[in-house]
């Protein structure tokens, strides 16, 4: 219990650094709130997808699951980035929105399918090692198709909501 609560509080503690950091960058509060939305909802899609499939939440799911915060943000980061610029061109909120994450849709792919082929090789393992890891990649595996999911549909969704009103 312990264990989990720690990584329960490093979870915590991620969300909040990935927050000020892309505050930082982005120097937009709404914009920064867009991709810290969708890091509750990836997570909890994530556990939700893992219960499916019969892993129970453990010391290194939950390490997959901190793991994977610093990579399933970039998603996000990137459609809400895609759509602020359409945005700043003129274009209405829901066009940006559709046009943004469209725009960036292969790239995202690409950069998800590079990050999953990282961790493949620990399915791999054998013996009893094998058995004991399989729950940390197939978390991050599972978080960050999530977090692909997330970043073209619910973040375009949330940025046209949170748009601000054009005063011109």
């Amino acid at each position: 219990r312990l264990s989990i609560q720690e990584v329960l509080k490093t979870l915590a503690e991620a969300v909040v650094l990935v927050f000020l950091v892309m505050f930082l960058f982005l120097q937009n509060f709404r914009a920064t709130l867009i991709p810290t939305i969708a890091v509750p909802v990836v997570l909890l899609g994530t556990m939700g997808v893992l219960a499916a499939f019969g892993f129970g939440i453990n010391t290194l799911t939950m390490f997959g699951m901190v793991l994977a915060i610093g990579l399933l943000v970039d998603d996000a980061v990137v459609v809400t980035e895609s759509i602020q610029i359409l945005r700043d061109k003129g274009l209405a909120p829901l066009r940006a929105s559709v046009f943004g994450a469209s725009r960036v849709f292969w790239a995202n792919n690409g950069t998800t399918a590079v990050a999953i082929a990282s961790f493949l090789p620990l399915f791999a393992m054998g013996g009893d090692t094998g058995k004991y890891i399989v729950g940390m990649p197939t978390t991050v595996t599972l978080a960050l198709l999530t977090s692909l999911l997330v970043a073209q549909f619910f973040t375009p969704w949330v940025a046209t909501l949170l748009a601000k009103k054009r005063s011109d």
